[in-house]
């Protein structure tokens, strides 16, 4: 089983910072993709951040700037770290993890979340 844990969300001011983690057990962390996508009550999940095994990253045009996403694989950990926050950015934060080929899915896991709050 592959295991998928976020933490580090919590409620913070406008214009403050955050840390996401992404912990992941049970892969070989190093050949994974992630991502993290958030959703906002009323909203459909969307992609924040990803980060590849080879290291490229991309971002949501509406973080780009502001958040950073990184990998350490001795930790088997990815990170957000999330600056200048805004109320919008207000959602649950999920982590994707992702290895696949053209014709086979390794690993589609997903974390329970961590809830990230913006207050104004």
């Amino acid at each position: 089983q592959v295991q998928v844990v976020e933490s580090g969300g919590g409620l913070v001011q406008a214009g403050g910072s955050l840390r996401l983690s992404c912990a992941v057990s049970g892969s070989i962390f190093s050949r994974n993709d992630i991502s993290w996508y958030r959703q906002a009550p009323g909203n459909e999940r969307e992609l924040v951040a990803g980060i590849t095994s080879g290291g490229s990253t991309n971002y949501a045009d509406s973080v780009k700037g502001r958040f950073i996403i990184s990998r350490d694989n001795a930790e088997n950990t990815v990170y957000l770290q999330m600056s200048m926050l805004k109320p919008e950015d207000t959602a649950v934060y999920y982590c994707n993890v992702f290895r696949g080929g053209r014709n086979l899915v390794v690993i589609n896991a997903w974390g329970q979340g961590t809830q990230v709050t913006v207050s104004s």
